[in-house]
């Protein structure tokens, strides 16, 4: 009984398609592969360097340039899951119990894809391990806060933005373990993943119905694609491009680090049932749009 009303929760469900998403061929991203690459034709070998060494912050690179750079990977990603979302929906109504999970899962693992490629570009360190090795609850986290800064949630935006800080005072390479997983910041993130949970189960139907129709359905399925994920990748983007964390002139404090962690007393965080209004009353909107 217990199992079963764990598979029903929301915030279980979105949980168990993010790891599911994660382990899909191709969706992790190398992120010093990705930022060679990405900065190739812009930057010195030497700019690149530190880059991966240490942060594009710390090399001194632009955010008007990496907002470029961004802007080329939000396009190559999109155009890659419409197609992909299109193609799924070509098959018709015989085959939706096969098209609707593995279309959710692509989606979701593109969702993925563009927002470690923002993450490396804009200053944050590798959110997964090896290729193979399991995800850490840390970096389940800032990716659930990162998925609902797409969809539009003021807890995560303020979420990420205290996360980023936290590295900042420390000059961390990594995620801080202890803030994601049971700090001020768990509760949002729990919050989030709850919220998330219900937005892809709506627009999960929403696709399923639009391939119930072949040909029409792949033009629709294709078309939802390209007008939900465009926005998501430039919402993430506008919100990593505006902190400290990216901006070359920040200069890291120092901070009182304990464990890893920034310790700083007396601090009180929003909750996140308020601030999900704004990101309800978002989806109520889309949700029109789609009717």
């Amino acid at each position: 009984m217990k199992q079963g009303k764990e598979v029903e929760n929301p915030e279980s469900r979105f949980f168990a398609v993010l790891m599911a998403a994660a382990k899909l061929p191709g969706v992790r991203i190398h992120r010093e592969a990705y930022l060679r690459g990405a900065l190739a034709r812009h930057c010195s070998e030497e700019e690149i360097r530190r880059a991966i060494e240490e942060t594009p912050a710390a090399a001194g690179i632009t955010v008007e340039l990496l907002d470029k750079v961004a802007n080329d990977s939000i396009r190559y990603e999109t155009a890659k899951v419409s197609a992909l979302s299109a193609a799924a929906g070509m098959p018709g109504i015989f085959a939706l119990p096969a098209t609707v999970p593995a279309d959710l899962a692509q989606y979701v693992g593109h969702m993925l894809r563009i927002a470690q490629k923002l993450a490396y570009l804009y200053s944050w360190p590798d959110l997964f391990a090896e290729e193979g090795e399991g995800v850490d609850d840390a970096t389940m986290g800032v990716l659930t806060l990162f998925f609902g800064v797409m969809f539009g949630t003021q807890s995560a935006n303020a979420a990420v933005g205290k996360v980023a800080g936290m590295m900042s005072k420390q000059v961390a390479k990594k995620l801080p373990q202890k803030a994601l997983t049971k700090g001020v910041i768990y509760p949002i993130v729990k919050k989030s993943a709850a919220y998330l949970g219900v937005q892809m189960t709506k627009q999960s139907f929403a696709k399923g119905v639009s391939k119930a129709i072949p040909v029409i359905g792949a033009v629709v399925s294709g078309g939802l694609t390209l007008s939900t994920y465009l926005p998501m990748a430039k919402r993430l983007k506008k919100h990593l491009a505006g902190l400290p964390l990216a901006d070359p002139s920040h200069q890291a404090s120092e901070g009182d680090v304990v464990d890893g962690e920034v310790v700083e007393e007396h601090e009180t965080f929003a909750p996140a049932d308020a601030e999900l209004h704004d990101a309800d009353t978002a989806a109520v909107k889309l949700e029109q749009r789609r009717d």
